[in-house]
């Protein structure tokens, strides 16, 4: 019997019924080549294997594609494979943003998944739903803010005219005369414009009926409509109609002005402290190493300090940050604690 019988094999002459033979050189060649091949399937084999290690970096985005917080992490993923390698976006909508953290939150800490916090996920609505799937505080590690997007308090040009409104000064005296004459939109209960709008009576001390819609858009078509008299808008979202005419900005509600439209004041101008804007950042889940975490900052932080990046962002009327992680988390802190006291001013609440 061969040594490698599943090289040989005797076979029959098909006239004679005689059984034969491979010559030796023939048995030998074939030995080699089975062998060769042997070697090759075994080398591929380990490519493979190397092949399926190779695992691609996602970020899981909180939200539908298409949005502005969508819009921004894939600008930010083309321009960090070349230091980072690949990185896919993985849209998780639902839940106010509560599925796509929750991913985040329960994923590996191998620096593989990260995801996008955002103002609603990571301090808005830990106190706005009664259960909550994961913990703000202490579920994930911060790697770097993005960006923040101020919000604007704007009234209907024609309803401003009417009522000499052009500054807040203006519209808290005619709230303060007028008691429960005004009301103001937001995109729904527990929005960041219903929060503002909550935020903004406490501190002026005035009274302003609220109406949710089911959005912002809607929100913003009732204002221009004249169904309702103020609202508190994404700047990126009302500056086409701020810059048309059809709307009047008051104030935008961050601490500082706004580098894309400096000529509108904040409202701290006018109350003290006053600030509350749109914004989000990277994280990663609790137990990321912190080399891990050192290198995706560094990377995220270079996309966004980019002039191009920069360029892009302006278009959307937002600001990058990039800060460390340290101070991304200091301040998810701050925001998580602030709307603690917003929130249950309102008395919104998601069961």
């Amino acid at each position: 019997m061969p040594a490698y019988p599943f090289i040989y094999a005797p076979r029959t002459d098909p006239m004679t019924h005689h059984q034969l033979t491979l010559p030796s050189r023939t048995l030998s060649r074939t030995r080699r080549l089975l062998c060769s091949a042997l070697l090759g399937s075994l080398a591929l084999g380990g490519a493979t294997s190397a092949l399926a290690q190779t695992r691609v970096m996602r970020i899981v985005v909180p939200y539908a594609p298409g949005g502005p917080i969508d819009v921004t992490a894939r600008l930010l993923a083309e321009r960090v494979k070349d230091t980072l390698g690949t990185v896919i976006i993985e849209n998780r909508p639902g839940g106010g943003g509560n599925i796509g953290a929750d991913a985040v939150a329960k994923a590996a800490p191998d620096g593989l998944t990260i995801g996008i916090a955002a103002v609603a996920t990571h301090a808005i609505n830990p106190w706005l739903y009664s259960k909550m799937p994961y913990n703000a505080a202490t579920d994930f590690a911060s790697i770097t803010q993005m960006l923040r997007v101020p919000n604007v308090l704007v009234i209907n040009a024609e309803i401003a005219q009417r009522l000499k409104i052009n500054s807040v000064a203006d519209l808290i005296a005619y709230a303060k005369a007028n008691p429960a004459k005004l009301n103001y939109a937001s995109g729904g209960n527990g929005s960041a414009g219903h929060l503002a709008g909550e935020m903004f009576k406490k501190e002026a001390g005035i009274f302003a009926v609220h109406i949710p819609y089911n959005g912002g858009n809607p929100a913003q078509l009732a204002l221009l409509a004249g169904q309702v008299d103020f609202n508190f808008d994404n700047l990126a979202t009302a500056s086409a109609n701020i810059r048309s005419g059809k709307l009047k900005a008051l104030a935008v509600t961050t601490a500082q002005r706004s580098t894309v439209l400096p000529e509108i004041p904040t409202v701290a101008e006018t109350l003290k402290g006053f600030e509350i804007d749109t914004w989000w950042g990277l994280v990663a889940p609790a137990g990321t190493p912190r080399d891990v975490l050192a290198k995706l900052h560094q990377a995220y932080a270079a996309a966004l300090n980019s002039p191009e990046v920069k360029a892009r962002f302006a278009t959307l009327m937002a600001e990058p940050v990039g800060n460390t992680p340290e101070q991304f988390g200091e301040f998810m802190r701050q925001e998580l604690s602030k709307y603690e006291k917003v929130v249950k001013a309102s008395g919104a609440r998601v069961d």
